[in-house]
């Protein structure tokens, strides 16, 4: 098999050849410490032999995205204007990457500001969205032998990128006192997401779709289910049917925290896949496939703290996992972006423990 009739198999719940077992990013510091430590660069897919995944690079948010403009600088950290147009602070140096900046500003404050966003960068602006060599990456497509997913990004969903615009606090409340807004709000993400699915369809096959939510915390999400069920089912529900009708069968979505009370409402209305499957905060893929069966496809639930804890400790939540990797419709890595006190020696461990209960072999030396 090749990775795209692999990953369809894994994703399908049929049988494939082996294990689809796909990388997974790093923050920054992450990188630096593994260069330090005998990393030369080499890409860790190509290290291990992992499974590709393909990209669609086309925007779903701010058309042209704001530009970076530093507000203060005062030595250790730095006031800026990101490219979603919210204010920042952070630490300089490269420390932005190892710790949570400050959100102090957000594009929206009234009905009026979102709709001056709208005409001036939120609209469909297709042509802008779409990269140049969009026909030639099309050709490219048609002929590829790894899955291709289109997945959003932060602007790719009806919480998330709710709350780039208006910030957290602000969104938790308009669900009360502004519901007209927010709902103005998702309707316009709902149009311009479809109207991007509908040029990307009339050209390539995709093989999965991911929205962006982020909507939960170690506890639970941040918003109700009952408000969640009102709000955002009916919209996925367009979407989600509207990729059904165009051959899209696997609709993921990707959110930190603890969602286990939203999953049967994401269910409900079409979507069928979930990751990163935050483990800390009680996502566990073994509770979940006894719950959902095959119904809900799954990705990540790794934890990523035992993978700076040593050998036994990667090995034992392998180990744990495994079983169901075994029973299909499960792509197992870390439930995050692997953080910098993970050592390139544990990293080649964890990665050498999938690959090899996989029957894959690498390639190159990692060491």
């Amino acid at each position: 098999m090749n990775a795209r009739q692999r990953y369809r198999a894994v994703t399908h719940f049929e049988k494939p050849d082996r294990p689809f077992i796909s990388d997974e990013g790093m923050w920054p510091d992450t990188a630096e410490r593994w260069r330090r430590e005998g990393w030369e660069g080499s890409p860790i897919r190509q290290i291990f032999s992992l499974d590709p995944v393909m990209g669609i690079p086309v925007s779903a948010g701010p058309v042209p995205p704001y530009e970076r403009e530093i507000v203060q600088d005062s030595g250790d950290t730095v006031l800026y204007v990101d490219p979603d147009g919210v204010v920042r602070r952070e630490f300089k140096g490269g420390r932005e990457w190892s710790s949570m900046p400050q959100f102090l500003k957000f594009p929206v404050d009234t009905e009026d500001d979102f709709d001056r966003l709208v005409r001036k960068r939120l609209a469909f602006k297709l042509d802008r969205r779409f990269p140049r060599d969009w026909d030639s990456r099309v050709k490219e497509w048609k002929e590829r032998t790894a899955p291709l997913m289109y997945f959003q990004g932060r602007w790719g969903g009806f919480f998330g990128p709710l709350r780039n615009l208006l910030g957290l606090r602000r969104l938790c409340r308009a669900f009360y006192v502004e519901p007209g807004l927010v709902e103005k709000m998702m309707d316009q993400r709902l149009d311009v997401i479809l109207a991007i699915l509908k040029k990307v369809l009339d050209d390539v096959e995709l093989d999965a779709f991911g929205f962006w939510e982020d909507m939960a915390y170690k506890s639970g999400p941040l918003l109700a289910p009952d408000m969640f069920k009102e709000f955002m089912v009916p919209r996925y529900k367009v979407v989600c049917e509207f990729l059904r009708s165009r051959g899209v069968d696997l609709i993921c979505v990707d959110s930190d925290g603890d969602v286990r009370s939203l999953i049967p409402l994401w269910l409900r209305a079409g979507l069928n896949g979930i990751w990163p499957l935050e483990v800390q905060a009680g996502m566990d893929v073994r509770a979940l496939r006894r719950e959902y069966g095959n119904r809900l496809v799954m990705m990540g639930g790794i934890d990523k703290r035992a993978l700076a804890r040593g050998e036994a400790e990667i090995e034992a939540e392998i180990r744990r996992v495994w079983p169901v990797v075994e029973s299909g419709g499960y792509i197992p890595h870390a439930d995050h972006w692997i953080p910098p006190d993970v050592s390139w020696n544990n990293f080649c461990h964890y990665n050498r423990c999938r690959t090899s209960r996989a029957g894959i072999q690498p390639t190159i030396s990692a060491q």
